[in-house]
Parts: C-alpha cells; structure tokens; sequence
C-alpha cells in the first residue's frame, strides 16, 4: 500500500438502473450498485494502493450496510462513516445511446447525510495523519448544513497542513447557479487544486470559454488557458484541471484535459471513446489526478495519468473505475489498442 492518506467526503448512494439501454418506462427491473462522486474518487485511489478514506453517514440497517460492504470490497477505509438516518440517497440511471442522452432522477432527499449534523464527524481525528482532502460541489448543494459542514471540514484540513482538492461539479438539478456561486466562492478560499469540467467554470463562476459550444461537440482548447487563469487568479489554486469532454453522441466522444500550475498549460493527448459507461467519468479523472499528484510524477505526466485513467472509466459499468496503476500507465504510454493481454 502507498504510504498516503486520502480523505473523500460526500454521499454514497445507491444507483438504481435498468438493463442495457432501456427506459425507465420499459423497466421491469434494475440493477442495484452503489456510487457517488467522492466514493468514486476513493475506489479509484484504494485501487491505485493508496489509505483511502470514506467519510459519509449511512443508515444501520441492512441497505446502508450493503453500501458499507461494497466500499470495503475494494479496500476503502469505512472507520469513519458515521451511522444514522432512515434511508440511503438513491439515484435513477438511464443509459442513453446514439443522440439519446442518458438521465438521472435523484431521490435523496432526507437521506442518512442530508439529515447529517456537525456532532457526525470528529474532523480532528478523520485528519490525523492524512495529506490530502477531497470533497466535490455535488455535498455542498445538498442544503445549507452540508454546505456548513463541508467549510468546518476545510477549516480542519487547513489545520490540519493537507492538501485540499475540490471538484466544482455542478448539478442543475440539485442547485441553481447563484446559490452555487455563492457558496462554493466561500470554499473555494481554501482548495488548492481545482477540478472542473468544460461547464463547470461557467455555470458556478460566470466565466466562459471563447468559441466552445459543448452542445454542438466544439470545445476551444485554447479559451480554457483563460478560463484556468481566471480561476487561478481569483482564488489563489496551485493547480487547476480541466477537463475537455467533445460529445459527438451519448456513445462516442472525444476526451482530453488540461492542467495549468500558475506557470505553464500541459494538455493532454486526446482519446476517441466509445462509451460503456459515462457515470463516474469525471470522479475517475479526480482519483487519476490525486494519484498521479501523489505519486510525484511531473506535470505532463500527472495529465496524462489522470485522463488514461478515466478513458478506461467509460469503459467499465458503474460508478467505480476498477483500474490498476499499471493499466492507466500502459495506456499514457501510448498503448491504446485494446488487444488481448495474453
């Protein structure tokens, strides 16, 4: 095991789906697993050998239990899920295909963490020893009292002296854009390395990227220079990551990234992925980019890392990126051929 301690901080909920690429209204059943952006980003580093630790709160019944289970199976560190609550956030998947886009429907309200308080978590000793902090947009946009606890846990982890990453990953169906500049503005004081997609900067922040349309699958890689900078300037970030999703339909899509230090703009090589699985896409870039951070690998190379890793992520049903260090490494080296390891 890597001798580095990370902490993830979100909801793990479990994912409902049906079969294939049906529609909810053809469902006779779904296929139950669990996910969520921060246990994404902490399967992605446990895989890669690291001390990840999950903190959420879940129900002590049999459901919640499951949930727990499924982390462990991966070698997450469950010791700080605080136990409480009567339900399990839920999240509906509909897999999109060609022009189809996929959806989700979320029923979380009043889940174990949304009716989570700050008597939960001991942040002083959740931080004991670790060197990194990972928490996303989507646990502060649950309600105000996680949007308190996600500051008293950055407040914690400062003290603390780790290093603090943040994923904007804004969700228009749990806040509005005003709300969620608002509060991510106060958080954002003190993450140091920021993480965000080709919208995020622009729904949460109001700044835009020239010429791109992510609806028509045109993405300006230069205009995100400026995009980074402005983020870099406005809240002080030793790093910030972008990533650069072009949608040519639900099923294919081109996939590169771009990392930016104050100093210079590494960009990644781009991948054409057709898609198994597009859920947790981002979360695994997150865990690459932690990982590869880490593991003191050059800038370039950190970029490289963290997009192989999540191109093989759209490969893998559900949210988890079931990859090995060595998998993402063969693959930013340039071997993206898929054939047969025998």
């Amino acid at each position: 095991m890597n001798g580095k301690k990370v902490i993830t901080f979100g909801e793990l909920m479990l994912r409902l789906a049906p079969e294939g690429y049906h529609r909810f209204v053809q469902a006779d059943t779904f296929g139950a697993t669990y996910g969520g952006g921060e246990a994404n980003v902490c399967v992605s580093l446990a895989n890669y050998g690291f001390h990840s630790v999950f903190v959420t709160r879940l129900p002590s019944h049999e459901i919640g239990q499951a949930g727990i289970n499924a982390l462990r199976k991966y070698g997450v560190d469950t010791s700080f899920i605080a136990r409480g609550g009567s339900r399990i956030g839920i999240y509906y998947l509909e897999k999109g295909a060609s022009q189809r886009p996929s959806k989700v429907i979320y029923d979380r309200s009043g889940s174990s963490l949304a009716t989570a308080s700050s008597e939960d978590f001991c942040w002083k000793e959740i931080f004991a020893g670790a060197d990194w902090f990972h928490f996303t947009g989507i646990t502060p946009a649950l309600n105000d009292t996680l949007a308190d606890l996600c500051l008293m846990a950055c407040h914690a982890a400062k003290d603390a002296g780790l290093t603090i990453s943040c994923d904007l990953n804004y969700r228009n169906k749990l806040w509005s854009k005003e709300k969620a500049g608002l509060v991510m503005e106060k958080l954002c004081q003190y993450v140091d390395v920021c993480i965000a997609n080709e919208e995020d900067a622009s729904d949460v922040f109001g700044i835009h990227a020239a010429n791109t349309d992510v609806t028509a699958g045109t993405v300006n890689h230069e205009g995100y220079k400026d995009v980074a900078k402005q983020l870099k300037d406005r809240f002080g970030f030793s790093k910030v990551a972008i990533t650069l999703r072009e949608s040519i339909s639900a099923n294919d899509n081109d996939w590169s990234a771009m990392l930016y230090d104050g100093a210079e703009y590494y960009f990644s090589r781009k991948y054409h992925m057709h898609i198994v699985d597009r859920v947790g896409g981002g979360d695994s870039f997150g865990g690459g980019l932690i990982a590869a951070t880490l593991m003191g690998y050059a800038p370039q190379k950190v970029i490289e890392f963290a997009v192989a890793a999540s191109c093989l992520k759209h490969s893998i049903e559900g949210d988890f990126n079931l990859v090995s260090t060595d998998e993402v490494l063969k693959l930013a080296g340039g071997d993206a051929s898929g054939r047969v390891q025998r």
